[in-house]
């Protein structure tokens, strides 16, 4: 398989399962935790190896390096491997979507933003989900109509913080995630929710209408992580895919579609005693104030993961508080009307959208 995001926490996972599954890794690609990569390279073997940046290129131990985006397509594009994982961050991570599909390859995708910004134009046939929430819809899916689907949230590092001191949250109070560590952006995301807006984005693209005929899509809080997914069925019953919180599972099934082993211990209904759920509430979360019409408009993707990104890097910078970020997405949101009507136009949307910032 060829490796996109190899040193983030999905990669490191998809590594454990790799070995577990004896799979070949042919390509690794990295950012810029050299050292970590230099241990997956002496574990893996893979073939070749491409880097974010040119000068970092001698510090890895291997002879086939490269540098750069276009050298990333590049190796997709030349990889006999059949399998991309696609575990890139951000917007970045859409290129290499669209060239894996090009190249006839399959995806196991934890890179949100491509279906966000250009899921209309994404044959999503050729691609497992390795989020928790969109692997659990599809576990718990059967041949029986569908009412809505529903993914959680743990609510992120501000859940119970007093609402009037958001607006002065800093960086480092975004990163204290509940439940668990994760990287930078995407712990900022789950504090504003747009990591669920996404996801119910995504959720959209990949099972509803036209697909499975699912037309409504919701996200709650479940404090504890261990509830990833549910589906209301049509007869007025409802499922609920328990696991706890491992990304090795829905890699392992992206994977190995068979499934044989034996990936996590099993959720203990005693030991956890009780559940907490909550609503997502708009002023905790304001950015969920567009959800129901972005859900209705879902090639409106492409300016919100622009607006937010840019957002981001204000606020890691200083520029903005924490509250503006999610300011930031709606204005942009309620000035852009015009959706893609495709691929080149996803790109031109997002450049736009980035310099009216």
């Amino acid at each position: 398989m060829i490796l996109l995001g190899s040193t983030g926490s999905i990669g490191v996972n998809t590594l454990e399962v790799a070995k577990k599954f004896d799979i070949d890794v042919e390509v690794l690609v990295a950012g810029k935790n050299i050292k970590l990569l230099n241990e997956q390279i002496k574990s893996h073997m893979p073939k070749v190896v491409v880097v974010a940046d040119e000068e970092d290129i001698s510090k890895v131990n291997h002879s086939n390096v490269y540098a750069g985006q276009e050298n990333i397509l590049k190796v997709i594009e030349d990889s006999s491997s059949e399998l991309v994982v696609n575990a890139l961050v951000g917007f970045l991570g859409l290129r290499p979507t669209l060239t894996s599909l090009s190249a006839g390859k399959k995806i196991a995708l934890a890179n949100k933003e491509s279906l966000v910004a250009c899921g209309n134009f994404i044959d999503t046939s050729k691609i497992q989900p390795i989020d928790s929430e969109h692997f659990g819809l599809w576990y718990l899916m059967q041949d029986r109509p569908i009412s809505k689907m529903i993914i959680t949230a743990s609510g992120g590092a501000f859940r119970d913080w007093d609402i009037d001191k958001l607006k002065n949250a800093t960086l480092a109070d975004t990163q204290k995630h509940p439940n668990w560590s994760m990287g930078q952006k995407i712990t900022i995301d789950s504090a504003t929710m747009v990591n669920k807006m996404f996801e119910l984005l995504e959720a959209r693209w990949l099972f509803g209408e036209g697909k499975n005929g699912v037309m409504e899509f919701d996200a709650i809080i479940e404090t504890k992580s261990l509830i990833h997914a549910l589906i209301d069925f049509k007869d007025g019953s409802t499922t609920a895919h328990f696991a706890h919180a491992n990304m090795q599972l829905p890699i392992a099934y992206a994977l190995d579609k068979k499934m044989n082993e034996n990936i996590l211990g099993h959720v203990d209904l005693l030991e956890v005693a009780n559940l907490e759920f909550r609503k997502i509430e708009k002023n905790r979360y304001p950015v969920w104030e567009i959800k129901e019409d972005l859900l209705k408009n879902p090639n409106m993707g492409v300016v919100i993961n622009a607006a937010n990104e840019v957002a981001i890097e204000k606020f890691i910078n200083k520029e903005i508080g924490f509250m503006d970020i999610s300011k930031t997405i709606i204005e942009a949101y309620e000035r852009y009307s015009h959706m893609p009507k495709s691929v080149e136009d996803v790109f031109e949307i997002d450049a736009e959208v980035r310099k009216s910032i």
